[in-house]
């Protein structure tokens, strides 16, 4: 007889004998009939033990949560009163005539499927935790994600490559975790941060469509949507171009919402700038589902005497912005004080604002502590760039443009979520035209915005005297707020990657230490090539709509990079370490 998954009962099986195995989920002894919910990934069904079968009925008496069993019997339909709406299962049960005890269990920690169990307690026991319906349903989710993936590539005649794992430290802008080699003593690989150099020399080697499901290892501060070991979607591909590559990528997500999310819609790609993004978004991970945008009103202000307007108004680091918010009118004192000290935590000194409680008459009709300093002509000035209504809210910042940009950006997303203004749709958005370096903010030398082997978008530009204004050919893509992926156009040029390495500061040593192989290997016939990242982790909790990766991982870190099931990381022999010519020393 074939197992059958319990939640696959139904009355179709109306009389047949059926067998099913699984985790006893509850048992309840009524008037002498044990019921017990046996329950396997699927979900749950009823199981019926009646005491005129002593034997069985005797097993089920020991039978207690947890134990793994194995049951036989016939499908009966339950009568109206009994039936469990809370199940699919709800209308049938099984009279059991036969009963296998595979495995007992000690008392668990807690009950499969508590939702208030702490996550600590739930990654210690994760053997426990991972039978629970919506970790079943996270993991075969994702399972479903990389088969959909896997398969599009191999139909767009991608090679799947394995990348090397013990490696050479690169920089890629964290922390590497390092592995000491003991035959070569005293001498360190590095685990991947990412398949990069390897990848690109891949196509240098005639390998011109390689995908890999990678993993890879940061060692940097923890976070929600980090881990310090992750899976990553890879791709490079030769002989091609940005908007090539956003088309392979957007034909995969179409893929991906057919066959994973069955969302068949037509699903849009909207491109937007860096520069752009900054200037509407305050970021470059805007949230097209959220309507509010930030407008610069430099120009309209540039006369006022507001003092926190007027301190900004000739600064060319200083952005004065404002964001209109429908229907904030409403917004309460309180509301306000909340959202002011929320952008203080981005350094903004406070919030000003304009309440249109009536458009028709700007003298009474709009409320600002900040009116008096405007006057009439610059409010209906505000109010036309803007296009504010009746019951509209206008917040206003002013400071240098990191500051705004920043209490701006995180202003519109909390102002989303409060006022539920985010529209129930996936929104994809390029970002393009990053700048190839930014500055680093502590020794104003440039650094690499994403990373050293990002074609500039024109060449000539690296002999600018402003390197901070060039261009790059690097795009990210965005869903609904949240970075899934990045990637560029390579340089493929030795001569302008060396040229990359000096404006960065790398001297000829470190250059030829460090990356001497791959400069090598752009000197023999390097194509044209160009790639991209995603983040399988991250894109799995996007796609479910959570708020941790770590519900989208078998086996996660704390936030402390620990693994509570294991105990990892832990301290090792001492003559593991001799062997590895290793020795610690405890800080002071």
């Amino acid at each position: 007889m074939n197992r059958i998954y319990c939640n696959k009962i139904s009355e179709k099986h109306l009389n047949k004998n059926v067998c099913l195995s699984g985790w006893i989920n509850k048992r309840r002894d009524h008037g002498g009939i044990i019921f017990i919910d046996l329950r396997d990934y699927s979900g749950i069904v009823q199981l019926v033990f009646h005491p005129d079968n002593k034997e069985i009925f005797t097993i089920a008496e020991s039978l207690r949560s947890e134990f793994v069993i194995e049951a036989k019997g016939i499908v009966k339909k339950r009568s109206n009163d009994t039936i469990n709406k809370d199940i699919d299962t709800g209308s049938v049960e099984i009279i059991v005539s036969n009963v296998i005890i595979l495995n007992k269990s000690e008392t668990p920690p807690f009950i499969v499927n508590d939702l208030n169990v702490n996550e600590d307690q739930r990654l210690q026991y994760r053997y426990i935790d991972l039978r629970g319906k919506e970790l079943q349903k996270n993991l075969r989710f994702r399972s479903k994600l990389i088969k959909s993936i896997r398969n599009y590539f191999y139909d767009e005649n991608f090679v799947d490559i394995e990348t090397p794992i013990l490696t050479k430290a690169t920089p890629e802008g964290a922390r590497d975790y390092l592995v000491p080699s003991r035959i070569n003593e005293g001498l360190f690989f590095a685990l991947p941060q990412s398949p990069q150099l390897f990848k690109q020399t891949l196509m240098i080697g005639g390998i011109d469509k390689y995908f890999q499901i990678a993993k890879c290892f940061r060692d940097e501060d923890l976070r929600a949507d980090r881990q310090p070991e992750f899976t990553q979607l890879d791709v490079e591909v030769s002989f091609i171009n940005e908007n090539e590559i956003m088309i392979l990528i957007e034909n995969l997500f179409r893929k991906i919402f057919k066959n994973v999310m069955n969302i068949d819609n037509e699903i849009k790609f909207e491109k937007i700038s860096y520069s752009d993004s900054i200037k509407m978004y305050g970021c470059d991970k805007p949230d097209l589902r959220n309507p509010l945008m930030i407008h610069d009103i430099k120009d309209i202000v540039k006369d006022v005497s507001f003092n926190i307007f007027a301190e900004h108004v000739n600064k060319t680091e200083s952005r004065i912005t404002a964001i209109k918010v429908p229907d904030g009118s409403k917004l309460s004192r309180k509301d306000i004080d909340d959202l002011t000290n929320s952008v203080k935590q981005f350094g903004a000194k406070g919030l000003a604002y304009l309440k249109c409680e009536d458009m028709r008459n700007i003298e009474v009709g709009i409320v600002s502590p900040i009116k008096k300093f405007l006057g009439h002509e610059i409010i209906k000035s505000i109010l036309d760039r803007v296009q504010a209504k009746t019951g509209d809210i206008i917040f206003f910042s002013a400071d240098n443009k990191d500051i705004v940009n920043n209490s701006m950006s995180a202003l519109i997303k909390n102002l989303g979520i409060k006022l539920n203004l985010l529209s129930d749709d996936w929104r994809f958005v390029w970002i393009q035209n990053y700048p190839l370096f930014e500055k680093d903010s502590s020794t104003g030398n440039p650094t690499s915005t994403h990373h050293p082997f990002t074609a500039p978008k024109n060449e000539s530009d690296l002999d600018s005297k402003d390197i901070f204004s060039i261009e790059s050919k690097a795009y990210d893509l965005v869903l609904n707020g949240h970075e899934i992926g990045g990637g560029s156009i390579r340089i493929h040029s030795k001569d302008i990657q060396i040229k990359i390495f000096e404006i960065l500061k790398i001297g000829k040593s470190e250059m030829n230490e460090k990356f001497g192989f791959f400069l090598n290997a752009l000197s023999h016939g390097c194509p044209p090539h160009g790639g991209i990242a995603f983040g399988i982790d991250r894109l799995t909790m996007i796609l479910l709509k959570l708020d941790t990766i770590r519900e989208t991982i078998a086996f996660p870190k704390t936030q402390s990079a620990s693994c509570l099931m294991t105990n990892a990381p832990s301290s090792v022999d001492k003559t593991q370490l001799k062997e590895l010519s290793i020795s610690i020393t405890k800080p002071k």
